[in-house]
C-alpha cells in the first residue's frame, strides 16, 4: 500500500468550473506518474467528500487530504476536517493527514503582479498613481480568510508603484466591487484595474464578468482592465506539492469546534440565504 493524494475542490453549479478543477487534476497526474492523485469536491459534484475520502482509502495506508482553496474559511477550517474525523472512523487501517489550504504566499503574489502588468499594457501603460487596483476575492464570514485577501492586497501596494489598491468581495462580506469602483473614482483614479482573486471559473468568475459590464456602462469616462482568475498556472501546483511535503511535519490539527462544523454542515444545502457556502470558491 502506499499514500494517496487527495485533492479537494469547492465544487460549482457552473459546470465549466469543475471542468478546469479535473482537467488541472489529469494535467498533475501527468506531471507526477508515480502519484496516486484521486479528485473530489466539497459540493455540486458526483464525487464529494466521503465518496472521495473512501476511494482515496481503498488501498492506502496515508491519504493526504489537500484543499484546493485559496482562503481558509469554515469549508476548510470546519467541513474538511469533521469528514476527515468521520473517515478515519470508516477507515481505521489508513492514516488521514490533513495539509494546508494554499494562503496567501509569495506564488501567487507573483502570479497577480504578472496579471498586473498584463493590464496595464492593455490599458497603454497610464500613470500608476492614477490608475486604482482592486484585489476582488470571494468573501467569508470568517475575518481570518477575508484577511489573507487584504494581507495579498497589502503585498501587491508594497511591490508596485500604484498608490491605491482595495479590496472588494463578490459576496457575504463588504465592500462590494461597485463601492470600491465609486470610491476610487472620487478619489480620482483615471483607469481601474480589476485582479479577480480565483482559482478556476464558476459562477462568481461570470459574476464578476456582468458586473465589469455594468460599471463600464455607469462609468463611461473611466477605463477599466479586468484580468483573468489564476487557473492553470505552474505555481498553484508548486505551491499544492509544498503543502505535501508540509506534512511530514504531521499536518494541520484537527482539533475544530464540533459545533461549528455540524452547524456548518446543517446549513450545508440551504442555497436559498447569502452564505459563503452558495458559491463557488474557484
Amino acid at each position: 500500500m502506499k499514500d494517496t493524494v487527495l485533492l479537494v475542490g469547492h465544487g460549482s453549479r457552473n459546470p465549466d468550473g469543475n471542468r478546469e478543477i479535473e482537467e488541472f487534476t489529469a494535467k498533475w497526474r501527468a506531471a507526477r506518474p508515480d502519484w496516486r492523485i484521486e479528485l473530489c469536491f466539497i459540493e455540486f459534484a458526483d464525487i464529494t467528500l466521503d465518496a472521495g475520502m473512501d476511494l482515496a482509502a481503498n488501498g492506502s495506508s496515508r491519504v493526504i487530504v489537500v484543499p484546493l482553496i485559496l482562503n481558509a474559511a469554515a469549508h476548510v477550517r470546519y467541513e474538511i476536517p469533521a469528514h476527515i474525523n468521520k473517515a478515519n472512523v470508516r477507515h481505521p487501517n489508513t492514516e488521514f493527514v490533513y495539509a494546508a489550504h494554499l494562503g496567501a504566499c509569495e506564488a501567487f503574489l507573483d502570479v497577480l503582479k504578472r496579471r498586473l502588468k498584463s493590464a496595464v499594457a492593455e490599458l497603454d501603460f497610464p500613470d500608476p498613481r492614477n490608475t486604482g487596483v482592486i484585489l476582488l476575492g470571494r468573501g467569508s464570514s470568517h475575518r481570518g480568510a477575508n484577511g489573507e485577501v487584504a494581507k495579498m492586497a497589502r503585498w501587491i501596494l508594497e511591490e508596485s508603484e500604484h498608490e491605491l489598491v482595495d479590496i472588494a468581495f463578490t459576496g457575504v462580506t463588504h465592500p462590494r466591487l461597485e463601492r470600491v469602483v465609486q470610491r476610487q473614482e472620487m478619489l480620482g483614479m483615471r483607469q481601474i484595474i480589476v485582479l479577480p482573486y480565483y482559482l478556476f471559473a464558476g459562477t462568481l468568475i461570470t459574476r464578476i464578468g456582468r458586473q465589469m459590464q455594468h460599471l463600464r456602462q455607469q462609468y463611461p469616462q473611466q477605463r477599466f482592465a479586468c484580468t483573468d482568475y489564476i487557473g492553470f498556472e505552474p505555481e498553484v501546483l508548486a505551491v499544492l506539492e509544498q503543502r505535501i511535503e508540509e506534512t511530514a511535519d504531521g499536518g494541520v490539527s484537527l482539533e475544530i469546534d464540533e459545533s461549528l462544523a455540524h452547524s456548518h454542515e446543517h446549513h450545508h444545502h440551504d442555497h436559498g440565504h447569502q452564505h459563503e457556502h452558495t458559491e463557488s470558491a474557484a
